[in-house]
């Protein structure tokens, strides 16, 4: 939760200097935002589609742990619950 709040933090510091020396963000409008946010909720869709269609079920769990991560990113206090995972290496792909 640190890291958020530091963001928001430097976030809010950098909207000060930039109102007090009078100059427009250049961050994007919230319309672009919430565009960007339904790309990656419709990214969602094929992998829950190919699910549906395989027939298997698709329950809460299965997209709190497959899609979760993908559109919210990592959050607070997962990285540390979660054990590290070894990368494949080249002979476990073939």
């Amino acid at each position: 939760m640190k890291p958020y709040l530091l963001s928001l933090g430097a976030g809010l510091l950098v909207g000060i200097v930039y109102s007090l020396i009078s100059v427009r963000s250049p961050a994007p409008p919230v319309i672009a935002l919430i565009g960007l946010l339904g790309i990656l909720i419709g990214e969602q869709v094929v992998p829950i589609a190919k699910r549906l269609f395989s027939g298997q079920a698709v329950s809460s769990a299965w997209l709190k742990s497959d899609c979760g991560p993908h559109v919210l990113g990592e959050l607070p206090g997962r990285s540390a619950a979660a054990p590290p995972t070894e990368a494949p290496t080249p002979r476990d792909k073939v």
